[in-house]
């Protein structure tokens, strides 16, 4: 309770955690409300809507990388580490607080989101309809996720702006490269491991079986990424020095 409370007071105490929370509600309603507004007929609406989660995740990427990565470029992490010696608390702590405050402006984002778009398409849609409400339940989830991803890589890499690159370079280059592989069997096999690509796959509501691999199982395969950083960060933190 010590670390979550010494970590959560570090990033209440900050100035620019308010702004970046709002930067994620703010692009990420946006970006849905101009998808929404130029969605196609027969488009999926509810993915439309929540289209602008691929870009509120880079915000959200920042802000849980300058969670950990910040306190190594200003040398305060050696306070932190005599604070609190078991370093696993501290990631822990920093994991913790990130993903609440991700997942509380995430869900925000597509409650603002989902609102916008049953005002602006023709028909609207509702989240009592279930793969509505899946894909909304499953936005918000996908960004917590990221979160955790990106305190995972910032463990490691330490740097904040080599972290976010890393970061930012899995979500948005390798949707990218698999595009350019030519076998469409391997392209399908990229697809369903890429961690952007699979994990949006949260937000289809309709035509499932077209998409490269099903809404929760991709959801599970950011959830795999996630959980790989997050060791890869906790060895880190254990086998080398502040």
């Amino acid at each position: 309770m010590t670390a979550l409370h010494a970590e959560w007071t570090k990033v209440r105490t900050v100035p620019g955690t308010a702004w970046l929370l709002l930067g994620v509600v703010a692009l990420t309603a946006g970006l849905g409300a101009l998808a929404a507004n130029a969605m196609p007929t027969g488009g999926d609406p509810a993915k439309s809507a929540l289209m602008g989660v691929a870009l509120g995740q880079a915000v959200v990427a920042v802000l849980a990388v300058a969670a950990v990565s910040g306190e190594y470029g200003t040398g305060m992490i050696h306070t932190t580490f005599t604070a609190v010696p078991r370093r696993l608390t501290v990631l822990a702590a920093k994991g913790s607080v990130t993903a609440a405050l991700s997942m509380t402006a995430g869900a925000a984002a597509v409650l603002t989101s989902v609102a916008v778009g049953d005002a602006l398409l023709p028909g609207g849609f509702s989240l009592a309809d279930g793969p509505v409400l899946r894909a909304a339940a499953g936005s918000v989830l996908y960004l917590t996720l990221i979160a955790l991803l990106s305190v995972g890589v910032a463990a490691v890499v330490r740097d904040a702006a080599a972290a976010v690159g890393v970061v930012l370079g899995l979500l948005y280059l390798t949707p990218i490269v698999t595009s350019l592989v030519a076998d469409p069997e391997w392209s399908a096999r990229l697809q369903k491991l890429s961690p952007m690509t699979a994990g949006l796959a949260v937000q289809a509501t309709i035509n499932l079986d077209q998409q490269p691999i099903g809404p929760w199982q991709g959801l599970g395969v950011l959830a795999l990424w996630a959980a790989a950083a997050l060791l890869a960060g906790a060895a880190t933190l254990r086998l080398r020095d502040a």
